[in-house]
């Protein structure tokens, strides 16, 4: 047995989305985003305006204390950082006929700010925040008028970017669209929205990918775009051969959107999909030569948990996970958020998206949300003991070791959550993931003040380590 080496230009970092941690929802000539309506998470119905309750409207101030929270990054060595602009900063309603200078400029100066530290910007152009009047006028992606108004608003900031930010990811988990349509800027009852309506909404995102892909590459080629989506590596409850066709049906429906980024054609097996269930993509005249010509540059994607199928689920329980569900496997432990923990799910998914498209990949995030507890650390000072999330990470980035070894070509790794911030799937601040710890409860009660978890050092040995020390005993 070898010991796994990472590549000496390995990309370490953290990863975050603008709705989480930015605050100043009303700031800067910022519009309003779907975000701003989900007071109680990504699931749940908006309310017809931004609430108190909401924790995402002040988030953890990112939008004041970026420089101090920038500097708490550099100090733990981080080589990349990532974050999303919120798309309503720049274009406060979406489809208006200027952008927001002054929204332009915050981006201009956390990217200089980064750059100064030493680190590289990985940039998400939507994270779940589509400004919410395209949710009110258009019904969000499903109206293809919105591909329009992404076109524009990519060429607006690769145009002002392109020599500060290499890295640019299109849509955050795109592949989440059809069980989370918020994720499309769609906010109509289930009873309204048609199966149809999602993958018509998911092949516009599908097209506006492919078309920022295009505009990137046409402002600078040096540019690298990669799509994002949720992994969720999924096992057979029995040897049933019908078990196995239900894992390969499920996992099928995640794959027909990296296929599609990264092969440019609608599968055979998404076609039979959408012919058996009635629903017909309505595609514009060039989609087929626009999808199939802008390809992505490498594979992103986030990764918690695996999740096991079955042909007859409703003769067992079901288990929590990413936005998307399963059954429980008896083999693996859960999070306090019923999120099963399998690091060696992670070498699975890097292995098979590797074998399967030979495109560089990239983890950009992966993380145990659990219940911190701020402890005194010296007469002046807090920290919190999270060995559970060293021991959480420890054993991912091991398997990612391994992948490494077993060939697979990585870009890099971006925990999420580096330091906490509010949750996307709760809206809560209890649910933390961070190296650094922020004094904000559940309440929207604190001093905001920022105190390093013993994580905090722990990931800063791996990073100025190169991930050797992921082996010390």
């Amino acid at each position: 047995m070898t010991t796994p080496k990472f590549p000496d230009n390995f990309l370490w970092g953290g990863a975050t989305a603008a709705n989480q941690l930015e605050g100043a929802y009303n700031e800067g000539g910022r519009g309003l985003s779907v975000q701003d309506v989900m007071p109680n998470g990504l699931m749940s119905a908006p309310t017809p305006e931004p609430t108190e309750e909401n924790l995402k409207l002040e988030g953890i101030d990112f939008y004041h204390r970026y420089p101090e929270d920038i500097a708490l990054m550099a100090e733990m060595g981080f080589k990349v950082f990532r974050i999303s602009i919120a798309w309503s900063r720049i274009f406060p309603n979406g489809d208006d006929a200027q952008p927001n200078e002054e929204g332009l400029q915050f981006y201009d100066d956390l990217f200089d700010e980064l750059h100064k530290h030493g680190m590289e910007p990985l940039v998400t152009l939507s994270h779940y925040e589509p400004p919410l009047n395209l949710a009110r006028k258009y019904r969000g992606w499903i109206d293809r008028d919105v591909i329009a108004f992404f076109e524009k608003y990519a060429r607006t900031v690769f145009e002002r970017y392109q020599n500060k930010v290499k890295y640019w990811l299109t849509f955050n988990e795109v592949n989440s669209i059809i069980s989370a349509p918020a994720n499309g800027a769609i906010f109509e009852d289930e009873i309204e929205v048609s199966l149809a309506d999602k993958w018509q909404a998911a092949h516009h995102q599908l097209v506006a990918s492919a078309l920022a892909t295009k505009i990137a590459k046409e402002i600078n080629p040096d540019m690298q775009v990669g799509c994002m989506v949720i992994s969720m590596p999924t096992y057979s409850m029995t040897p049933d051969p019908k078990d196995q066709l239900a894992v390969r049906d499920f996992m099928n429906e995640n794959y027909a959107f990296t296929d599609i980024h990264a092969r440019g054609v609608y599968p055979g097996y998404l076609k039979r999909h959408l012919r058996e269930a009635g629903i017909e993509i309505k595609f514009g005249e060039q989609d087929a030569r626009i999808l199939k010509e802008n390809t992505v540059d490498f594979i992103s994607f986030s990764y918690y948990v695996s999740l096991v199928q079955a042909h007859n689920p409703q003769n067992y329980q079901t288990a929590a996970g990413n936005i998307f569900r399963g059954i429980p496997n008896p083999y693996l432990e859960a999070s306090e958020w019923g999120w099963q923990i399998d690091p060696i799910g992670l070498r699975l998914v890097l292995n098979d998206f590797w074998d399967r498209y030979q495109l560089p990949l990239f983890i950009v995030e992966n993380g145990l949300g659990a219940k911190d507890e701020l402890i005194a650390d010296g007469a002046d000072s807090f920290t919190v003991a999270d060995d559970y999330r060293i021991d959480y990470l420890k054993a991912h980035l091991q398997q990612v070791g391994e992948a490494i070894e077993d060939g697979v070509e990585l870009l890099g790794y971006t925990s999420w959550g580096p330091i906490d911030l509010v949750s996307m799937s709760t809206a809560q601040m209890s649910k933390r993931y961070g190296f650094i710890y922020v004094d904000r409860d559940d309440n929207g009660q604190g001093s905001l003040n920022r105190y390093k978890k013993h994580s905090f050092h722990w990931y800063k040995e791996v990073i100025e380590t190169n991930g050797a020390s992921l082996y010390n005993n």
